[in-house]
């Protein structure tokens, strides 16, 4: 008979490990995409230097509300993420976290985030996220992710609002500018997911998610890629044509926009193995690398006279 000490005791987590596990929970990859976007539109928001408050305070705010609507979003889609390759190594899935835990974090850090920026930024850029908050964790995970293959695109406004809250956060404004910004995400977004959803197909209609290669079949969905990319590149163009930006963004979006078009092509009419998570991969750089261009633009005009 063996004695109390000898039996098996459940192995409790370091807090290094556990600190890991909320990091994971707020899908740290997406978010640092969403605060780039939103510092870009701080910077472009204003000729000179960001005031150090907007620029501290804002970023920590939208950071710490993204971060919350990312750990409701895995809180509502834990089953479907159990049942996915991509997402089975997620913490509420293999049981690092529980809903109890994650629920308090995510309001946690949702509310601290709210009133980082009602009060020491401003209100429009505290509502305004919070609508976008509702918009990703509610609207599209809850209804539109499972009703329509249009999922994306009509969700794809909540995630191409972080450039207007940059920009609010400056002004106290949106502006016409800011809304440019807002479109390049927005068109950006269907043939991003859709590229993924082209190597995931089997993995959706799995768990029953509705993707555009699940209901309509992969050479509708990447027709459908190459449009919105020809669409993408067009839009691209609207910062320079608009005068929010110069001839060194310009020459920039051709190039980094033309790669985004030959990969469509090439997914279109000689698609291959591996070839539509390389569009996924590209299509993440080339967001990176555009606002990127746009913010070196906006600081750099002498380059080109």
């Amino acid at each position: 008979m063996s004695s109390p000490s000898s039996s098996a005791t459940v192995e409790q987590p370091t807090l290094s490990q556990r600190l890991n596990d909320y990091y994971e929970l707020c899908k740290p990859r997406v978010v640092l995409l969403i605060v780039f976007t939103a510092m870009v539109g701080m910077f472009l928001a204003t000729p000179g230097m960001v005031p150090v408050d907007a620029l501290v305070f804002g970023t920590l705010g939208i950071t710490l509300m993204a971060a919350s609507a990312a750990a409701v979003n895995q809180m509502l889609d834990i089953k479907a993420d159990g049942r996915m390759a991509r997402t089975r190594k997620r913490p509420l899935v293999t049981g690092h976290l529980d809903m109890g835990q994650s629920a308090r974090f995510a309001v946690a850090i949702g509310v601290a985030g709210m009133l980082v920026l009602m009060c020491l930024v401003n209100a429009l850029t505290a509502w305004l996220t919070l609508f976008t908050l509702i918009g990703y964790a509610g609207v599209y995970t809850v209804y539109l992710k499972r009703a329509t293959p249009q999922n994306i695109v009509i969700g794809g406004a909540a995630g191409a609002a972080p450039p207007i809250l940059g920009w609010a956060a400056v002004t106290g404004t949106v502006d016409a500018h800011a809304l440019i910004l807002f479109l390049i995400i927005f068109i950006w977004t269907p043939p991003h997911f859709w590229a993924l959803a082209i190597e995931r197909h089997k993995e959706y209609a799995e768990v029953d998610i509705p993707m555009l290669p699940v209901t309509h079949g992969l050479e509708y969905t990447r027709t459908q890629v190459l449009l919105y990319t020809v669409l993408l590149l067009l839009v691209s163009l609207l910062p320079f044509v608009a005068g929010l930006s110069g001839p060194l963004y310009l020459v920039s979006a051709v190039i980094l926009s033309g790669w985004f078009l030959v990969y469509a092509v090439r997914l279109k009419y000689a698609p291959k193995p591996g070839l539509a998570m390389r569009t996924f991969g590209y299509s993440i750089v080339y967001l990176m690398a555009i606002f990127t261009a746009l913010l070196v633009d906006h600081y750099v005009p002498v380059v080109f006279g």
